[in-house]
């Protein structure tokens, strides 16, 4: 008894130091924390993101999934930038990522004009996340304040990437609340974040077994999904649809407004709205578009808080796909 009492306290004890350590990391950030080195950063990456998304549509989506993928494995580090070399696998070729994950040579590309603005003094962590906020903005969605002041993992984790730690489209709502718990997010968090899915579109292998097999879904939209996503597995595996079928590149609330419907694309979208817990909050957000805005805004405010590098860890790379 004496044992396991004194192993379940130094259990508790670690929890607490590292908690305090998160909370020490995220307190250095702050939205000024370039407003001496770098004053044109801001309006850099903002020009750049336009330019791109302009182009692209979709782009806004990718870049704001990219901000996701980084946070939920390692923290926010601008780890999920690191390419493959031959001496070591980063999180890109991971399962969540694999033929998945867009936008790293828009983040070089805006990494590019920031160090000719200010060299060396720029994060490409930091960059990624102006970079999700301001697709937001560009698409009609809400904006917020992003903290700054992250600097770069010299470190990425394959492994890491492929435990389940980025919640995969087939999961449980009770899933998709433990995920977001591990990192510190809330319930109410994850509902509003799975909002990102108002923009985008989605690959065949990721929602085939909803369209054939899942009964809480809409007969007609099925039936519409199921034209452009053969059951064959390997046919047609990568031909795409959009996450929300009103406005796929527009920021608002329709993607709540599906899932009331059973209209949601991926099985992890129609758990939110499935007879659970979070049923009450979808609906408010189907009808509330300034509550999602403002919880939206919130909550990416707070993933953006995930174990960030500060002070004299990491680095400042130079180029966002390898260690300087």
């Amino acid at each position: 008894m004496t044992t396991s009492s004194s192993s379940s306290s130094m259990v508790f004890v670690t929890l607490i130091i590292v908690s305090l350590l998160v909370e020490s990391s995220s307190a250095q950030l702050s939205t000024n924390f370039y407003s001496k080195t770098c004053p044109n950063v801001l309006s850099t990456v903002k020009s750049e993101v336009q330019s791109s998304v302009s182009k692209e549509k979709r782009m806004g989506a990718s870049l704001l999934r990219l901000f996701f993928h980084d946070c939920f494995v390692q923290g926010c580090d601008g780890s999920i930038l690191l390419d493959d070399t031959s001496s070591f696998r980063g999180e890109q070729t991971a399962g969540p990522n694999n033929n998945s994950i867009r936008g790293l040579n828009v983040i070089d590309q805006i990494k590019s004009k920031v160090e000719n603005v200010c060299p060396g003094v720029v994060s490409c962590a930091d960059i990624v996340a102006l970079a999700a906020r301001d697709s937001v903005v560009f698409l009609g969605g809400p904006s917020w304040d992003v903290k700054l002041g992250r600097r770069d993992s010299r470190t990425a984790s394959f492994s890491a990437a492929n435990s389940g730690q980025i919640p995969p489209p087939t999961s449980t709502l009770a899933n998709l609340i433990n995920r977001f718990q591990a990192k510190g997010l809330s319930t109410n968090d994850m509902v509003a974040l799975s909002g990102a899915h108002t923009i985008g579109q989605a690959r065949c292998t990721t929602f085939r077994s909803r369209v054939y097999n899942d009964t809480n879904i809409d007969g007609s939209f099925a039936k519409t999904r199921q034209g452009n996503c053969p059951i064959s597995l390997n046919s047609g595996d990568n031909n795409l649809a959009p996450l929300d079928l009103q406005s796929p590149t527009f920021f608002d609330a329709k993607y709540y407004q599906n899932l009331v419907n059973n209209k949601g694309l991926l099985h992890s979208d129609q758990v939110l709205h499935n007879g659970g817990s979070t049923d009450s909050l979808v609906e408010t957000y189907s009808k509330n578009l300034d509550t999602f805005n403002s919880d939206f805004a919130a909550a990416m405010i707070r993933m953006g808080d995930i174990s960030p590098l500060t002070g004299s860890n990491g680095e400042i790379r130079k180029m966002c796909g390898k260690v300087n």
